[in-house]
């Protein structure tokens, strides 16, 4: 049966930044799928929420707090993941972000935290995490990336530019270790989530989706149905790819003036 290649069951996924948006959407659709899952996030509380949806499915789940800025939180992340599955098949870079600025107002030290926060961090979890899968059975790397990497958009130098570096990082990690580990990124667009809904109100959210050719924002969900693909057997002959989930943009849909 064809859906059965969209099946994770038996497999671990170690997500970040699971407590909301993205990354809760992602651990909710594999573990639906059947994959156990291994959660952190800054904000435990939060992250323990999605635990529990996904015990209610049946699955096992892991809640860790995970500021994926401490080094010393994600070799903790990894080990305590190893220590309860004894496996890592699927790794999710999710966390990430950085607020938009005016390439004048952004100083040096905002710059490279930006890149820290979005590219660093996703390949150092990356690098505690590869010599797992190919113990075991290989695996499947997920990076969500952004449109900000591909579009140029003003006020987003930071951010643009660290998300640009990471779909390229994508590439480089897939080559290298194909075939036994997969690597593709989500290029995501405009995705209602709490780190998009305090920047809009009606008006905004109007223009945005009129500048969207879908005609609407994104939902979490139309990620997460992406990230379900990339790390599923469905995929199998996909790596090095960045998927476009973005409604279709050729052009920024930013609706605010810098």
């Amino acid at each position: 049966m064809i859906l059965d290649r969209f099946k994770l069951d038996g497999k671990v996924a170690l997500i970040t930044g699971a407590g909301r948006g993205i990354g809760a959407g992602c651990a909710r659709a594999f573990a639906e799928a059947g994959a156990d899952i291994v959660g952190g996030a800054r904000t435990l509380e939060q992250v323990e929420e999605v635990a529990e949806d996904v015990r209610r499915m049946g699955r096992r789940a892991v809640a860790l707090p995970c500021d994926v800025m401490q080094r010393e939180q994600l070799e903790s992340f990894v080990a305590k993941a190893m220590e309860e599955f004894g496996r890592i098949d699927i790794l999710v870079n999710n966390a990430g972000g950085y607020p938009p600025m005016p390439a004048l107002k952004t100083s040096e030290r905002a710059f490279e935290e930006c890149f820290k926060f979005n590219v660093s961090t996703a390949f150092l979890l990356t690098r505690l995490t590869l010599p797992h899968m190919l113990e075991k059975d290989g695996g499947a790397v997920v990076n969500i990336s952004s449109a900000a990497g591909r579009i140029p958009m003003s006020g987003f130098v930071a951010y643009g530019t660290a998300k640009a570096a990471m779909s390229f990082m994508t590439r480089e990690f897939a080559i290298e270790f194909a075939p036994r580990v997969r690597v593709n990124a989500i290029s995501v667009g405009s995705t209602e989530t709490s780190s998009l809904g305090p920047f809009l109100d009606d008006e905004s959210r109007e223009k945005m989706a009129n500048l969207t050719p879908m005609r609407r924002i994104g939902e979490v969900e139309d990620v997460a149905l992406g990230a379900l693909y990339l790390a599923s057997p469905a995929s199998s002959y996909v790596t090095g790819t960045v998927l476009e989930v973005d409604g279709g943009l050729i052009d920024g849909n930013w609706p605010f003036p810098v």
